[in-house]
């Protein structure tokens, strides 16, 4: 005998209460959706899903791993509720782990079973003490078997996977995030996603200052993200005219905050025009000197939108981690420059006064320039790691 499933549990689901049915609803699509093309069936039901395979598990589980809403994936064997099938199935399972010591350790989610956790425990844990060489330990045994007591079976495990944690994708609403291409943004995305956040992306490109190979660089990028969403658009803003007049007619000080309090309200009439309840972005406070909260302020008094910042209070190097985790790193340091970078002041305003914005915007016809951006938007879609068409709205 062998393990020949795997039970899903839900972790952050259980709180949303009379919810909870939706959630769980659009879980199990999400998964069905990550196992397509898999060897797998599953079924689901209040507390739990179940995922029946033949043959090696790890593919199944690194998979369902990067699904939002997962918090643990359990390798088990689904056992009888007779108490000397039981047994049986039990010593055969703990006979195929390693170590010299166990435990058992039961919960009884079926609390019509005629035996109590821990009487059931001592049960299982004698059998294995008269039929193998094992000892108990239940502070840090070797081996753990969890004994999941339901209606239609008993579960048997000692293997457990984390998920993701988070929401199931879709739950919580659609953002327009600001994916620049440098490290943060496709991390902040990632954070996004895990709170089953759907994203669509805004890129503002400065052609001929900025170079192609930054297109091909944000679609890698998204490729990456694709793993958690299937299809995901990103919307190209064609920023150079705006952007050489802010360099024109504004102080160069104020120069980037005026840039992003632009890229804010084209943003934000993108994102009402795709149905997005949000802006995100990766900025982290204090990360460079456009990133004070003074700044943020300042930008922020452009839009109406809710601005969702994940990384706001996060290290730097907690950020490259887990950019490397979800492989978008190596592609991120790729040594193109986007627009936030090539005309790069020497010394940002940290402190920026918005009636200073004001006077600074009142010198030329932005107005203009930014209803020119928004309007020859190109958007692409990339699901499933590959461009497809789709029309171009």
């Amino acid at each position: 005998m062998n393990y020949d499933s795997l039970m899903i549990h839900y972790g952050e689901l259980s709180t949303k209460g009379e919810n909870r049915k939706m959630f769980v609803r659009e879980l199990n699509k999400n998964i069905r959706h990550a196992l397509k093309g898999m060897n797998a069936v599953t079924t689901f039901d209040h507390d739990h899903t179940y995922v029946r395979f033949e043959g090696d598990p790890m593919p199944i589980i690194s998979r369902l791993q990067k699904v939002s809403g997962i918090q643990r994936i359990s390798l088990v064997y689904k056992s009888d509720r007779d108490i000397e099938k039981l047994k049986e199935d039990a010593l055969s399972l703990i006979k195929l782990e390693e170590g010299k010591t166990f435990k058992v350790n039961t919960k009884r989610g079926d609390k019509t079973y005629p035996l109590q956790s821990l009487e059931l425990s001592r049960v299982l844990g004698g059998q294995i003490l008269k039929n193998t060489d094992l000892k108990v330990d239940v502070h840090n045994p070797d081996i753990t078997l969890n004994v999941d007591v339901r209606k239609d079976a008993i579960y048997l495990s000692s293997h457990t996977y984390m998920g993701a944690g988070g929401y199931p994708l879709g739950m919580n609403g659609k953002v327009m995030m600001m994916l620049s291409g440098g490290i943060d943004s496709p991390v902040a995305a990632y954070m996004m996603l895990r709170r089953g956040i759907k994203i669509e992306c805004i890129h503002f490109a400065a052609p001929p200052y900025t170079s192609d190979a930054v297109l091909d660089k944000l679609k890698d990028i998204v490729k990456k993200l694709n793993v958690y969403q299937e299809s995901v658009k990103l919307n190209i803003v064609p920023f150079t005219k705006l952007q050489l007049a802010i360099y024109q007619y504004v102080a160069e000080p104020y120069c980037i905050t005026i840039m992003r309090r632009m890229m804010y309200r084209i943003a934000e009439r993108v994102a009402r025009r795709h149905n997005c309840v949000g802006i995100a972005s990766g900025e982290s406070i204090g990360q460079v000197a456009s990133q004070t909260l003074d700044s943020m302020v300042t930008i922020n008094n452009v839009t109406s939108f809710p601005v969702i910042r994940p990384l706001a209070v996060t290290d730097k190097l907690d950020i490259i981690k887990l950019s490397q985790e979800i492989e978008t790193y190596d592609i991120s340091i790729r040594p193109y420059e986007d627009c936030c970078t090539i005309f790069k002041p020497k010394k940002p305003k940290t402190r920026p006064k918005i009636s200073e914005c004001e006077y600074y915007e009142s010198l030329f016809d932005w107005k203009t320039l930014l209803d020119e951006c928004v309007e020859n938007v190109n958007a692409i879609m990339i699901k499933d790691g590959e461009e497809v068409d789709f029309e171009n709205k």
